[in-house]
């Protein structure tokens, strides 16, 4: 009997260890996302951090990426930049690959 309490003791532990991993690594790819999308728009030094800043906050809006896409394709819009939904969403599975293994290698 302890052994499959054990069992599910570490199952549990894994599951918390990977949703803490996936949190971690989506927050990096939204900060990443940001200083990308800063210098799209012109952004340097403060302002690409401010910037990135408001990236990761606005990942709180809703469940998913939908949120992050939206500011960003937003905020594109607005400055006329010129980057299609498909080079975003492209860019955010880029940065999400990176983000994944950095997570991995801290």
């Amino acid at each position: 009997m302890t052994s499959m309490k054990d069992r599910e003791e570490g199952f549990e532990r894994k599951f918390a260890i990977d949703e803490e991993q996936r949190f971690r690594a989506t927050a990096r790819r939204n900060k990443l996302l940001g200083l990308w999308a800063a210098e799209k728009l012109g952004k340097t030094g403060a302002d690409a951090e401010a910037y990135a800043k408001e990236v990761v906050a606005s990942d709180f809006e809703e469940a998913g990426d939908h949120d992050v896409f939206r500011k960003v394709r937003k905020d594109f819009d607005a400055a006329g930049v010129d980057q299609s939904d498909h080079q975003i969403r492209r860019t955010m599975e880029e940065l999400m690959a990176q983000a994944v293994e950095a997570v991995k290698n801290s």
